[in-house]
């Protein structure tokens, strides 16, 4: 090989390591994973008919809200058709208290 290619194929092989050497993937960095929300156990209210019905699905959904597998808003207005159920039933109107907390169940994805 002639003395007068050395420094140029010296060059190309310095240029190839370095190109090497930018291609390698450098470590992500480490995400801290938030640590899972444990709620407290939920106590349910006990008993039958409309009132503690409702109660139950109240209970429910604010404890939804609160570990966030429900938005607020979206909490809110469920609520708002809890309290019309409740209404309902406090009047002593327990078929309609029910057919609206069925409606709003339905509405919302809840059983």
């Amino acid at each position: 090989m002639p003395a007068s290619r050395l420094p140029m194929r010296l060059s190309l092989a310095v240029l190839a390591v370095a190109a090497l050497g930018a291609c390698q993937q450098r470590a992500a960095p480490a995400v801290a994973e938030p640590s899972p929300i444990v709620p407290a156990p939920l106590a349910l209210p006990t008993g039958s008919g409309c009132g503690p019905e409702i109660a139950r699905t109240k209970a429910i959904v604010d404890s939804d809200v609160a570990t966030g597998n429900l938005n607020k808003p979206v909490g809110d207005r469920f609520n708002a058709d809890l309290a019309q159920a409740a209404s309902e039933c406090a009047a002593g109107k327990s078929g309609e208290a029910v057919h609206l907390l069925a409606a709003a169940k339905s509405r919302y994805g809840y059983r």
